[in-house]
């Protein structure tokens, strides 16, 4: 299965500008079993773009076709943003099951599901917990494993790791390389951080200041793990500096405008 956004373009209404061009003939393919990071200056559609391939934005302009999948259907996709989201009423494996639940799935594979991602996600012993009890880093993984229960085609995450500190969000860095290791799901991962980017990404899609066009797509050729460590550093620094000096001016203008997104 690969995803193909063809010439997406996004408008809406602004109370004082009018008409704003958020995102400008966006074309881009993600290949089966890739992950993808967005990166780019505030208000350059990282997050709109995400949507609009998730389903939960309409374009203006252009399309987002799926082609490969095996059978006449339309895609499973999970979603994690940065506010993951669970229901404080529901424990960790009913939060994690509520995407099963939807879907009708049979107790037995529910039960099977639960027991195999509760575990991908090291959240073992934490079955009957409340999100008020986990850490940051455990609601992230609790959210995570919810979005992979339903097995989906395409797993979209939105600076899931920004609001956790720089500790655990390293951490969190590690394990979800190490379970996309185990599940190879494609992945559209939107951030700002451009060292997350690089040390994540198979590729790496700079968009510009608004509206969002692709200013450079880097190909990340490094070991998928400890990139940022030993012999892989040097190289690492150079395609994050790469990345800052291609949004250095934009981002530089999008704060001094305030801008979001």
């Amino acid at each position: 299965m690969q995803i193909l956004i063809d010439g997406v373009s996004k408008s809406y209404m602004d109370s004082k500008q009018g008409a704003v061009l958020a995102l400008d003939k966006i074309s881009l393919t993600i290949s089966e079993n890739e992950f993808v990071v967005l990166v780019g200056p505030s208000g350059c559609g990282k997050s709109t773009l995400l949507n609009i391939v998730g389903g939960l934005l309409s374009p203006s302009g252009g399309h987002v076709f799926v082609e490969g999948l095996p059978e006449e259907r339309d895609p499973a996709i999970g979603v994690v943003f940065q506010d993951v989201g669970l229901f404080p009423w529901r424990t960790v494996a009913d939060n994690i099951a509520f995407g099963l639940e939807e879907l009708g799935v049979a107790q037995p594979e529910k039960q099977a599901r639960l027991a195999r991602y509760i575990k991908m996600v090291g959240l073992e012993g934490f079955e009957h917990a409340y999100p008020h009890q986990l850490s940051g880093g455990m609601r992230q993984r609790a959210g995570i494993a919810r979005a992979l229960s339903i097995q989906p085609d395409l797993l979209l995450m939105d600076e899931p790791f920004s609001a956790l500190d720089a500790q655990t969000r390293t951490l969190m860095q590690e394990e979800l390389l190490r379970i996309w290791q185990a599940t190879r799901v494609t992945t559209l991962y939107v951030t700002h951080n451009i060292q997350e980017a690089v040390y994540l990404a198979d590729r790496v899609v700079v968009l510009s200041r608004r509206p969002g066009r692709i200013a450079s797509i880097l190909p990340i050729e490094l070991p998928k793990f400890s990139r940022d460590k030993g012999e892989n550093l040097p190289a690492f620094n150079r395609y994050a500096e790469e990345i800052w000096n291609l949004i250095r001016d934009d981002a530089q203008q999008a704060l001094l405008e305030g801008a979001d997104g």
